[in-house]
């Protein structure tokens, strides 16, 4: 029968829906809605988006999230570029570095933000003694907030450059030989053949792995609520955990859905613009 494989995906969209499409209707639902200690006290329109867009402290963890996600995301897309072009090559034991770079990625962000926590700690972490041998002094990393924003970009980079290496990867693997011989025959030097060659039959995979890891990198939650919980101050304080903070603790679960859903059209209109240039890209290097 004509319709028997869109049978067998009916399963697979009934879960979809459950625990995609539900989720996503009830908080547009409850962005429209007046909720207090629990309770629904009826609609409210655009209420609670007017007051989001009228809150200052929202509009600097704007800010922060995006200086946090483009310099994470700048300095994993170099490193994990690097990365892949050191692990493409003929290395011995190629496959054990290869595992031990990735290792990083399979470890939950929880964990992630303890073992870290941990490390950064003034009386029990590794942080402190290595600065203090080197004649820097304790500086207390997570009490402070220029170095407590630069550490939270730090365990962001350890944990997440292994996916943007396995994309980049992956993407150096599949590039066509012939270009890149061509150019070796013509005496073209390895600096040279990367910049004309390489990198421009490579660019289409960089716009993917970017736009994946800064989708991804937006909603950042646990390694900030275990490490900072957004502090000092507001220095780490992302959208993501000052809405966690206005649901929680101020109970204005109908702002904070509110917050949540205007930053999901955001990131929507930034996937729409990335596929757009993606594609024009893959247009391009196939030309």
């Amino acid at each position: 029968m004509a319709s028997s494989p869109y049978l067998l995906l009916v399963p697979a969209a009934v879960a979809m829906g459950a625990v995609a499409l539900y989720p996503l209707i009830y908080s547009v639902r409850a962005s429209l809605h007046h909720y207090r200690f629990g309770r629904d006290f009826g609609s409210t329109g655009l209420d609670n988006y007017r007051n989001v867009l009228h809150d200052s402290t929202f509009w600097t963890a704007i800010g922060t999230t995006a200086k946090y996600v483009g310099l994470a995301v700048a300095i994993e897309t170099l490193l994990g570029l690097g990365l892949a072009l050191l692990v493409s090559r003929e290395l011995r034991f190629g496959g054990l570095i290869r595992v031990g770079l990735i290792l990083p990625m399979t470890i939950a962000p929880v964990v992630v933000g303890v073992i870290w926590r941990l490390m950064y700690a003034s009386d029990i972490g590794l942080v402190n003694p290595i600065f203090s041998s080197l004649g820097l002094g304790s500086p207390n990393v997570l009490a402070h907030e220029g170095s407590a924003f630069l550490a939270v970009v730090a365990v962001d980079v350890w944990e997440w450059t292994p996916l943007l290496f396995l994309i980049i990867l992956a993407g150096l693997q599949s590039l066509p030989q012939e270009p890149l011989e061509a150019a070796r025959v013509d005496g073209a030097g390895p600096v040279r053949s990367f910049f004309d060659h390489t990198l421009p039959l490579l660019r289409p995979v960089l716009m993917v792995a970017i736009v994946l890891r800064l989708i991804d990198a937006v909603g950042t939650f646990d390694q900030i609520y275990v490490l900072t919980k957004g502090g000092p101050g507001t220095a780490t304080q992302l959208i993501s955990t000052y809405a966690y903070n206005t649901a929680f603790q101020f109970t204005q679960y109908g702002q904070a859905a509110a917050m949540l859903v205007s930053l999901l059209a955001f990131l929507l209109i930034l996937m729409a613009f990335a596929v757009r240039v993606t594609r024009r890209a893959a247009r391009e290097t196939a030309a």
